[in-house]
């Protein structure tokens, strides 16, 4: 009868020098960590009312219940946290453990022979049903059941604990040393906090099932209210892994399931757990395996109705069940999918409802609700588009709110840096401050090799570097083709495609734009379609065939003019004018006269373009191209107006050392 009695009930064990418990079927562990907190409530008990405050009484109180449900810490962190509520306390706690450490194993077997009197007396100083009795009782239950093997590793562990504290705390002694020289004395107060912090969170250590179930809805929490304070997904899944690994049969976390972006069944595993999180009833996780399914069938080249119908779906499983958090997700993903496919208005048109959305649920006191990834990416999609269109103050305010809401040392915070660096390095561009342009490729580089690599490309091409350009972009192409990064393959191509015209050789740049526009149009990449479709018509141009690149810009400006960046509308009216100019070529004279009119006029829309987004290289080349026209048209006054702009501009900027024609 007692190995029955003993294998329902209790099953005493050691795996990896750990002792642990299972106690009345709920799993425990005897741990050095526990042991100080052991003492520190045996040393609460034993100090007087007067002793201690009633606010450090309080906050002891309040610091209690996260020691008790919450995963191991270090000892160090544990005398920080006791010492921010009472000091007093602390060093007496300190002093314990030091003795216990220090003498020999019967200290240690004597003071959980002492602790069984808490329970004792008419007046007991713990009740056994609370929190702290239910405690204490597995503690004592689960080290009386110890063999004396498991007794000594267990006191071995304590020593090896309280050895590792001391040095930790001898290192925060010398650094706060240094630190107070340098007037940095001042501690935030989210770094003592226990229940946020990514090394206290750490459950590298045996969890009970009751600490288990306290750090899954933590990080839970976190995840939902609070993004920037949760564990990173790598530390989450070494830490669910760890947890597993001591409580098997602990179901809350066999839901995790992680889908590399290599598999080749992640597409059907992912259509798999739609169907079993509907059929079980499981909302949040059928919402979740639907957007991952939008997202890789964005990639994928689907079509922009069945993905925004799929999303729909899923909204309607966050309303129905208010899912606000996913809500914001889904949000954030019409954005990007917008800006995937070229449709910036819709895109802003998202990202605006997602900042003019409230909240669905009230938080916590000191938890800031939207300080997720998906608000993150919405408000740098905003800030791009707004410097799309020129409009740079506002893009500045956005970035300015980015940073105040994501600290620089938060989780997300290099996705603004990466938004701040592009759009930096682009007015650094346009303003042909190629030099600064090339100062920023660096922290892009840091931030996202790929981007980083393409720009310092642009930037060769810029300052007519064009063998190292060249050699770079061929290298990056192969890359981005090994990765299905079709995005960066069509612009790399493009950027391939103008190099070869700027050497004067746009028959060997055709078959790169003609790769380039079937790609676009088989991932329905709209806007780089166009963009590709109007490179075609300045090839076109370049060979001497203008009417037919006309026909081909009829094609690509309608979208360009709707959706497209500024100066992507100030290239397309400049290449219209271009093409008018050179078909006019052969019109007998007053349809001549006609026709460069009308190209004067595109040529000023174009300006205009320019000027917004502070473009002089450009302007300059098309007050060169006015000044040509209103001269032919025999117009002295405004032909002089333009070439004295002109000169101002190209004594500022510097020469590209390539006829104009041949610059899109």
């Amino acid at each position: 009868m007692a190995s029955v009695h003993e294998s329902l009930y209790f099953n005493p064990m050691m795996t990896n020098g750990v002792v642990h418990a299972n106690v009345f079927g709920i799993k425990d562990w005897v741990t050095p960590y526990k042991i100080a907190v052991l003492v520190l409530l045996n040393e609460m008990s034993r100090t007087g009312e007067g002793a201690v405050s009633l606010m450090e009484r309080r906050r002891l109180n309040q610091l209690l219940l996260p020691l008790l449900q919450g995963p191991d810490i270090t000892l160090s962190k544990l005398y920080k946290l006791i010492e921010e509520s009472c000091p007093q306390l602390a060093n007496s706690v300190q002093i314990r453990i030091k003795l216990m450490a220090e003498g020999e194993l019967k200290d240690m077997e004597q003071f959980f022979d002492d602790l069984s009197d808490s329970f004792s007396g008419t007046e007991p100083e713990v009740h056994k049903t609370s929190v702290v009795g239910l405690f204490l009782r597995h503690m004592i239950l689960a080290y009386s059941k110890l063999s004396f093997s498991q007794v000594f590793k267990l006191y071995t562990a304590l020593q090896q604990y309280f050895q590792n504290g001391e040095k930790k705390t001898v290192e925060d002694a010398d650094m706060e040393l240094t630190s107070r020289d340098e007037g940095e004395r001042k501690m935030e107060k989210e770094e003592l906090d226990v229940s946020v912090r990514e090394e206290e969170v750490s459950c590298s250590g045996p969890l009970s099932q009751k600490q288990a179930e306290f750090f899954l809805s933590q990080q839970a929490s976190l995840l939902k209210n609070d993004e920037t304070k949760a564990l990173t997904p790598a530390s989450l899944q070494k830490e669910l892994n760890n947890l597993l690994k001591f409580n098997p049969d602990f179901a809350e976390a066999s839901w995790l399931y992680v889908l590399g972006q290599k598999r080749s069944d992640s597409y059907v595993l992912l259509e798999h757990s739609v169907k079993k999180a509907v059929h079980f009833g499981l909302p949040y996780l059928a919402s979740l395996g639907i957007q991952s399914l939008v997202q890789q069938r964005a990639f994928a080249g689907k079509t922009a109705n069945k993905l925004m119908d799929a999303l729909k779906d899923s909204d309607l499983l966050h309303w129905k069940h208010s899912l606000s958090e996913l809500i914001d997700i889904s949000i954030a993903q019409k954005t990007a999918i917008w800006r995937l496919y070229g449709r910036s208005t819709m895109a802003l048109q998202q990202a605006q409802m997602l900042l003019s959305m409230n909240s669905l649920e009230a938080v916590n006191a000191g938890v800031q609700q939207n300080n997720t990834e998906s608000f993150a990416v919405a408000l740098c999609h905003l800030a791009e588009l707004h410097a799309e269109q020129g409009c740079f103050a506002a893009a500045s305010e956005v970035l300015k709110h980015l940073k105040e809401r994501f600290p620089p040392n938060s989780q997300h915070a290099q996705l603004w840096m990466l938004c701040d660096q592009k759009i930096q390095f682009d007015r650094a561009m346009n303003d042909g401050k190629y030099h600064l342009a090339d100062s920023l490729v660096t922290g892009i580089t840091a931030l996202n090799s790929i981007e980083g690599v393409y720009r310092k490309a642009v930037v060769l091409q810029a300052q007519n570097q064009m063998s190292e350009a060249h050699k770079l972009l061929q290298k990056l192409l192969v890359h981005c083709q090994k990765l299905k990064n079709t995005e960066m393959v069509i612009s790399v191509l493009l950027s391939v495609a103008e190099l070869y015209w700027r050497s004067s050789s746009p028959t060997i740049a055709l078959p790169m734009l003609l790769q380039a526009l079937a790609l676009s149009k088989e991932y329905r990449l709209q806007y780089l379609a166009s963009e590709t479709v109007l490179n075609l018509a300045f090839a076109q141009l370049i060979l001497g065939i203008p009417e037919q690149a006309l026909s081909l810009l009829h094609m690509a400006i309608e979208p360009i003019l709707a959706d497209g960046a500024i100066l992507d509308k100030g290239r397309a009216m400049f290449l219209v004018a271009k093409c008018q100019v050179a078909s006019a070529a052969s019109y007998d004279q007053p349809k001549k006269a006609e026709a460069l009119e009308a190209a004067i006029e595109n040529l000023n829309e174009a300006k205009n373009y320019f000027a917004k987004v502070d473009c002089k290289e450009r302007i300059r080349d098309v007050v060169y191209f006015q000044a040509r026209l209103y001269h032919t048209l025999g117009k002295t006054q405004e032909r002089n107006r333009c070439a004295m702009l002109f000169r101002q501009l190209h004594q500022e900027l510097p020469s590209h050392g390539v006829p104009l024609i041949n610059h899109l």
